[in-house]
């Protein structure tokens, strides 16, 4: 496509799309598409397959759910909805949280054409996942070792039919974590079907199965290799490690679960409205956690990188690296949770001396040097001494917490998260506990 034809196009509707999709972008609210949409969707709908390169927050989920969407309904045109093909697509993500969210998108786009659509993760009940999957769906989100799951004991599921496969966040899909159920999943779908990678990073992962399962793809570059959205003010403090420690919406990544747990609990002890979310917590409970987030409920959420992938909550205000990423390219998801859209966001980087390495190679990755987030630091220290009680404070607890959970026979800690968090309802399995 010519540079003046990309141009010229201002609306889903010059890019192709349906009537009923472009009445669906417009009732969420999509006014015009975003680049990395202008960039993929012609050629989706040409047929090709696609690698499409975007920040995070750009537009990615509507770029391959929109094409898969207008397949569908021209599909079964002639024949009618009901007679639509089922298990028509299938997209996996590496996390829970992301993979429910593109369903929710899915869902909203086609909910004017009675999409169905059905969501395979762990954590939750595969048995009513086997019903959801009894209902015959349109498309399938998942990730892939419950999908494995499904494909091997659940009776009548088969994706001999695919037409369409997406891996979103695909450099990390393809990490040694995924590797084998990959390859199973790989192994039974058709080889004639169209393939879609999307990611916020280019690995040589990426382009290794770009060999192995893709046909003649078009390359879509929506930003350099690595990049951050132009939006996103990024800054950096260097504070000695013993220092290390408000009132906007923010992000607070930590390198360890245990870590979520100590901050939020500091944070809850600084009367600032912490929660923490790891991949040590039940399903239900992250997206508990989530879902005050997302509510205001807390207006902090303190995470690993299980929270850095793709989640889309609109309101965040700064994400902030505690613990630098040993992996750079971590850094780019983590602050993509900011400055989604359009909107503004800001992102700072709490360094210490042991971890200035990991971040020059940030720098280094992203190519460009950060300014230090201005501080006075006789204002800082006067919150020492309280941080400190209130470090101390939240250690105790946590070794309390450590110490009914081994006379009770242990579980996750969810339990005494939601005890700290005030939330009700937990006193009846004291009771029981006789």
């Amino acid at each position: 496509m010519a540079e003046e034809e990309k141009e010229e196009i201002k609306s889903f509707k010059d890019l192709g799309l349906c009537d009923e999709l472009v009445e669906a972008c417009d009732s969420l609210g999509w006014k015009t598409p975003t680049k990395i949409q202008v960039e993929a969707i012609p050629h989706a709908l040409e047929g090709k397959d696609l690698i499409g390169l975007a920040q995070t927050g750009s537009g990615k989920t509507g770029a391959f759910a929109l094409p898969i969407l207008h397949a569908l309904l021209e599909s079964h045109s002639k024949q009618g909805y009901k007679s639509a093909p089922v298990f028509f697509a299938l997209v996996l993500s590496p996390t829970r949280e992301l993979a429910i969210q593109i369903a929710e998108q899915f869902e909203a786009l086609g909910s004017g054409i009675s999409l169905k659509s059905a969501v395979l993760v762990g954590g939750v009940d595969i048995m009513q996942q086997q019903i959801a999957l009894g209902k015959r769906p349109h498309i399938i989100v998942g990730t892939p070792g419950r999908l494995v799951d499904h494909l091997t004991n659940t009776k009548g599921f088969s994706l001999r039919m695919l037409k369409y496969l997406v891996l979103d966040e695909a450099d990390r899909l393809l990490n040694e974590d995924f590797e084998k159920a990959l390859d199973d999943i790989l192994n039974v779908i058709p080889r004639d079907r169209h393939t879609y990678l999307f990611s916020a990073t280019m690995t040589k992962k990426v382009k290794k199965l770009q060999r192995a399962c893709l046909r003649n793809p078009v390359k879509i570059e929506a930003a350099s290799k690595y990049s951050t959205v132009d939006t996103l003010k990024q800054q950096y403090r260097f504070i000695p490690a013993k220092y290390k420690m408000s009132g906007c919406t923010s992000m607070v990544f930590t390198r360890t679960c245990d870590a979520t747990r100590l901050l939020a609990f500091i944070l809850r002890n600084l009367n600032i409205r912490a929660i923490p979310i790891s991949g040590q917590m039940t399903q239900a409970k992250r997206l508990g956690a989530l879902n005050k987030f997302k509510s205001g409920e807390c207006n902090v959420l303190v995470c690993t990188d299980v929270a850095s992938r793709g989640l889309d909550i609109p309101s965040v205000d700064m994400v902030i690296n505690y613990d630098i990423p040993t992996n750079s390219k971590d850094y780019i998801h983590r602050v993509g949770r900011t400055a989604r859209a359009g909107r503004s966001g800001v992102a700072i980087s709490l360094v210490n001396q042991y971890e200035l390495e990991w971040y020059l190679q940030i720098e280094k990755l992203i190519g460009k040097k950060l300014p230090e987030y201005p501080s006075q630091e006789e204002e800082v220290l006067l919150y020492l001494e309280s941080v400190t009680e209130a470090k101390r404070l939240s250690q105790m607890k946590l070794k309390e917490i450590g110490g009914t959970k081994k006379r009770r026979g242990g579980d996750d800690g969810d339990e005494d998260i939601e005890r700290y968090l005030g939330v009700k309802g937990k006193s009846s399995k004291k009771v029981k506990r006789k």
